[in-house]
């Protein structure tokens, strides 16, 4: 349905220019314009989402160096519990293996819920990003005179001169740089967000 909009609001733009309504001689009124981002370029060749890109991808990294080390080391324990078996009476070994059993589980339900933690973090992260830029973006749409921002992804076809994009990417890595720090549960609105809501 998204796109389908964005297709039909494309055609009437392009078909604006052309209507054979407009009486002889007189000047059509500018249409309302329509523009477009690219959203992933946006987030990935800013300044702001650079930073936020590299410190996930740093988190993510850790993580799974993180992951290999508890591997390799729950592996040599489960070789060391095997050369026992032979050893030792049935049920102590038995005592053992569900040992082992519980702490392999505990420890992968410990490192799935940090890699959720580290996803929901990568969407905060970018959700926080995109509220920052609404006030860059807002300036830029008021400028051109358009009504809407559509993502590249969900039009079908349209001109290159109504991507912003570049423009976007120049302006935000000049008005937030790096970007804000997030401030941890403190629940008070950033700066943009309240610019955004004045606006």
């Amino acid at each position: 349905m998204r796109r389908a909009l964005a297709y039909a609001a494309a055609l009437l733009l392009g078909l604006h220019g052309a209507s054979a309504q407009e009486p002889a001689g007189s000047v059509p009124p500018a249409a309302p314009q329509i523009l477009t981002i690219d959203q992933d370029r946006l987030f990935s060749e800013t300044v702001f989402g650079g930073r936020v890109s590299a410190e996930l991808e740093d988190e993510t990294g850790a993580l799974t160096a993180e992951n290999r080390r508890i591997e390799a080391e729950l592996i040599a324990e489960e070789r060391k519990l095997t050369d026992l078996r032979e050893t030792m009476e049935p049920a102590a070994f038995q005592t053992l293996a569900n040992a082992f059993d519980a702490k392999v589980q505990q420890i992968r339900a410990e490192q799935d819920a940090k890699s959720r933690s580290l996803q929901q973090r990568a969407d905060a992260e970018r959700q926080r990003f995109f509220r920052e830029i609404v006030p860059v973006l807002g300036q830029i749409v008021r400028e051109r005179g358009a009504v809407v921002i559509l993502d590249r992804r969900e039009v079908f076809l349209s001109a290159d001169s109504i991507d912003i994009t570049d423009a976007a990417i120049s302006r935000i890595n000049t008005r937030l740089g790096v970007g804000p720090e997030p401030a941890a549960g403190d629940g008070q609105e950033t700066e943009a967000e309240a610019e955004a809501e004045d606006n």
